[in-house]
């Protein structure tokens, strides 16, 4: 027996699960095929910029990330809590009340006038409300099981304040057609309510650094699983047998491995550009127009809110598509309309780096399931394919393996 328990994938899934389980004193050996634990969470570092592959954030008030993660130590970086919406008319700031109090002014002045549409915003987010006794998941499970873009028919929501909120979340659930389930796109943006999100000091790479710190040399990397069974694992170097094997990786591959059913999956083309000069702007940019004038779901000056990302007197900006749009996606469309959002000429920007990562995240459309089964033919399964397509959800599927794991362990 080489190991207690050997967990295929250093996701955070994979290192959350391992985590668990050798702080109560098994062996836990971890197995990654790539150079660096994190799985589709890398940051790489050109020439002086950190440039994460698919731009993403990291919410602090993520339960999971309270109890499991040292955000202090992550130094991080927070972006402004709120969005600038580009319209015909020009560009429309909102934020939030209590984290962003200087956007008050303008969100008030645009809102007031749509006094009807923001009456259907706030019957579509009523279950946001509740009484602070009774539960979110409580008041979403009455709530109809159907996606985003019917939930919001439902409430009658239309006009700006859709418009704004549709492409705000395109950029986080990685799709425009609506049909990501609306139970847990209200979980979402009750989580942007509670925090504000933002980028470590060190890129988004040294969330799973920090989760694989305490770990040590249990996290064996380069190491590509072939085969798995419910007590061994082999790769090019030989066979690993264990009392319990753990398969923490993303969907596809999940499916390569054991056959599984997965979900869909979503992708996004993020390009990186070097800018001599940028506005001052922390917040996120979306094109809230009848008509979007490019392919863009968001862009931001990420320096603005992370000045770690670039070296001093600089700025990086980034912009994000979706993959598989039918509007053009190349270098060229991505930076004329990150230039049109932010308001200004792009004409100098350098390309510091463009990743397309097709497998971004799981759809996640209804019915929805918060919590597939963790055991699985024998072996114990976990991932944000098995909870929700989210760090929560990664780190909470980790957790629920482990839990699984102890429990076969002691019955065994």
């Amino acid at each position: 027996m080489d190991a207690d328990v050997v967990v295929v994938g250093a996701g955070l899934a994979g290192l959350r699960c391992a985590s668990a389980l050798a702080a109560t004193g098994l062996e836990v050996v971890v197995l990654d095929a790539g150079d660096a634990p994190g799985g589709r969470i890398r940051t790489d570092r050109v020439d002086g910029f950190l440039v994460d592959r698919g731009f993403q954030l990291l919410n602090p008030a993520y339960p999971a990330v309270r109890r499991w993660v040292d955000v202090d130590e992550l130094g991080l970086q927070p972006f402004g809590a709120g969005v600038a919406a580009r319209t015909e008319e020009g560009t429309v700031r909102l934020g939030h009340p209590l984290h962003a109090p200087g956007l008050l002014p303008p969100t008030l002045s645009t809102l007031v006038r749509r006094p009807g549409e923001v009456a259907a915003l706030a019957r579509w987010a009523a279950p946001l409300l509740r009484p602070r006794r009774t539960s979110l998941s409580h008041v979403l499970a009455g709530r109809p099981d159907v996606d985003r873009r019917a939930a919001l028919d439902r409430a009658h929501v239309d006009g700006f304040p859709r418009r704004v909120l549709e492409r705000f979340l395109s950029g986080v659930l990685l799709e425009d057609d609506g049909s990501t389930a609306d139970r847990f796109v209200l979980l979402l943006v009750w989580m942007f309510v509670r925090g504000v999100p933002g980028l470590p000091a060190g890129g988004m790479q040294a969330l799973p650094e920090q989760l694989a710190a305490g770990l040590g040399d249990r996290v064996r990397l380069g190491e590509v699983a072939r085969t798995v069974g419910p007590d061994a694992v082999t790769t090019d170097g030989g066979r690993l047998t264990a009392r319990q094997v753990v398969v923490a990786t993303d969907a596809s591959q999940a499916h390569a491995l054991l056959g599984l059913p997965v979900p869909g999956s979503k992708g996004v083309v993020t390009t990186w550009w070097a800018a001599p000069d940028a506005p001052a702007t922390a917040l996120l940019h979306v094109d809230a127009r009848r008509r979007p004038a490019g392919p863009l779901v968001n862009a931001a000056v990420v320096s603005a809110a992370g000045p770690t990302y670039a070296p001093p007197g600089r700025h990086l900006v980034a912009g994000s598509a979706l993959m598989g749009d039918a509007r053009e996606t190349s270098e060229r469309a991505m930076r004329a309309h990150a230039g049109d959002l932010l308001g200004v000429d792009p004409g100098r920007w350098e390309v510091v780096a463009r990743h397309e990562v097709p497998h971004a995240l799981p759809a996640q459309p209804p019915p929805y399931a918060a919590r597939r089964p963790v055991e699985v033919e024998g072996l114990v399964v976990c991932g944000d394919h098995r909870d929700t397509g989210s760090i929560q959800g990664a780190l909470v599927s980790g957790q629920r393996a482990a839990d699984a794991v102890l429990a076969r362990l002691r019955s065994a």
